[in-house]
């Protein structure tokens, strides 16, 4: 069983995810389905799926009756360790959110700014943060995800994301 953690910049963190249920797993994706860290009345829990090839993470955040209240994806920069199959997932900070009635929504880059700016990234890991949110904003605007998202979470592991 592979261990999975996520770094964050900011807040400074570092969270072991190995808890998370791992639905399935191959070189291009790493379904998982997680409890929040932090309990919340809005958020009964989530389904993930990280696109290894890519740097994506993108999630259905789902209630209580597992209807979708939106996709989240976080940027990330992933490093995997074959001899320890452990997986280190370091959230470069940008973030997409997109409502069931398709909204967009770009965050945080002001984080991404100040991490630069204080030191927590590299100029390298910024570059790669801005390309990878550009490769996923024209599959979203493009309108191939988020739906090609929630096909594979189901052909992979049959969970379905009540839209």
């Amino acid at each position: 069983m592979p261990r999975i953690f996520r770094t964050r910049f900011i807040p400074s963190e570092t969270l072991d995810l190995s808890k998370d249920v791992l639905h399935y797993r191959d070189q291009n994706y790493l379904i998982t389905e997680w409890l929040p860290i932090n309990p919340r009345e809005d958020i009964a829990f989530g389904i993930s799926c990280v696109f290894l090839q890519h740097g994506w993470k993108i999630s259905a955040i789902l209630d209580r009756e597992k209807k979708l209240k939106y996709w989240y994806c976080d940027i990330m920069e992933i490093v995997y360790n074959e001899n320890t199959d452990t997986y280190h997932l370091y959230d470069l900070l940008t973030d997409v959110r997109i409502l069931p009635d398709g909204t967009v929504e770009v965050i945080d880059l002001d984080e991404l700014a100040m991490a630069y700016e204080q030191g927590l990234i590299t100029s390298q890991q910024l570059s790669m943060s801005l390309r990878q949110a550009d490769s996923l904003l024209r599959r979203v605007y493009g309108r191939e995800f988020p739906g090609k998202v929630h096909e594979i979470i189901r052909e992979f592991t049959n969970l379905e994301c009540h839209i």
